[in-house]
């Protein structure tokens, strides 16, 4: 552990030129006690490091001086992928070995390019959760993380959504992070499936490997299996009438997934330039809020329990705006 932390000292001191005692003891997530004994363990060991007195001092090596400690292991090399995505390396236990091969990278670069890193850092920042969501790191995340870097089989119990619990013999192909939740894509009795990573309440591998099928694409499958996924919710179809403006609010409240079916559907107009559609929907409350927030530029048709939800609604809502003169009084 010490060696790695005096590694990365020496390269955060060949990046950035000098750090202060705090900056160090910041980046390396120690006290400034450490650092100063980390410096003196340094400089005994031949590494030109000296320390700056002064409010502008601090750490830096003899100019000059480059190191040769830049290659990256195995571990680090893996890291580089979740550069951009500091949570989701902390997720998957990577965190330390990201960091690692970061500073390495920037160590290598020449000189005049010293500053590119922290100048993209300090411009662009991908924030993958949802908004208004605890992002939660799933328990069995470290476990199966591990084995789709070495093409090990895993076993757990894992929670489906109707509540039934069973067990699951999966070879992971590989992790995708959607809107904040992990998913694992893998093969389980010879086809190749989706699993939610927080739904696994436990997991460890079985101690067997496998081929990987060399055929397989991660992001192909993931774009199929998302497109037919969102497709497969849409359970219910509904008739209704859109006039024109309520034609193109469509796409701002329907499903994506129900859109283009939706347009797709669309009849002639008719004399009023009104046109009829027929609308996927996962349910009758979800349409019922979808057509209400296109209030009069849409009709229902069909079924009619959905039409007489709508029309007592509107009629709710003609009487609550009957009399103007009694706003927000009652």
């Amino acid at each position: 552990m010490r060696a790695a932390r005096l590694i990365s000292m020496v390269l955060l001191l060949q990046a950035r030129g000098a750090l202060t005692a705090a900056e160090l003891a910041a980046e390396l997530e120690v006290s400034e006690r450490t650092v100063h004994r980390d410096a003196q363990a340094l400089s005994e060991a031949g590494v030109p490091v000296y320390a700056e007195r002064g409010r502008l001092g601090g750490y830096r090596l003899v100019e000059g001086y480059r190191t040769r400690l830049t290659g990256l292991d195995r571990t680090q090399a893996r890291a580089l992928f979740l550069a951009g995505l500091p949570d989701a390396a902390r997720d998957m236990g990577l965190a330390e070995a990201a960091s690692a091969a970061r500073l390495k990278m920037q160590a290598a670069l020449p000189s005049a390019f010293q500053d590119a890193p922290l100048a993209a850092a300090g411009r662009f920042h991908l924030d993958a959760p949802r908004w208004f969501r605890e992002a939660a790191t799933p328990p069995a995340l470290a476990v199966i993380s591990e084995a789709v870097w070495g093409d090990q089989v895993v076993r757990g119990s894992y929670g489906r959504g109707d509540g039934a619990v069973r067990e699951r013999t999966v070879e992971p192909y590989g992790l995708v992070l959607k809107a904040g939740v992990w998913y694992v894509v893998g093969r389980s009795g010879g086809a190749f499936r989706t699993y939610r990573v927080d739904r696994f309440a436990e997991a460890a591998p079985t101690g067997e490997g496998f081929d990987r099928d060399p055929g397989f694409d991660l992001p192909e499958f993931w774009a199929r299996w998302s497109a037919e996924f969102a497709r497969s919710l849409l359970r219910i179809r509904v008739s209704a009438r859109l006039s024109p403006d309520g034609l193109r609010m469509l796409p701002l409240v329907a499903d994506d997934a129900a859109v283009p079916e939706a347009l797709a559907s669309a009849e002639p107009p008719d004399a009023d330039g009104w046109v009829r559609i027929t609308l996927p929907a996962e349910s009758l409350d979800i349409v019922y809020s979808q057509l209400l927030r296109l209030g009069p530029e849409a009709e229902a048709l069909d079924p009619p329990e959905l039409r007489e939800r709508l029309a007592d609604a509107a009629a709710r809502m003609a009487a609550r705006y009957a009399d103007p003169g009694e706003t927000g009084q009652r």
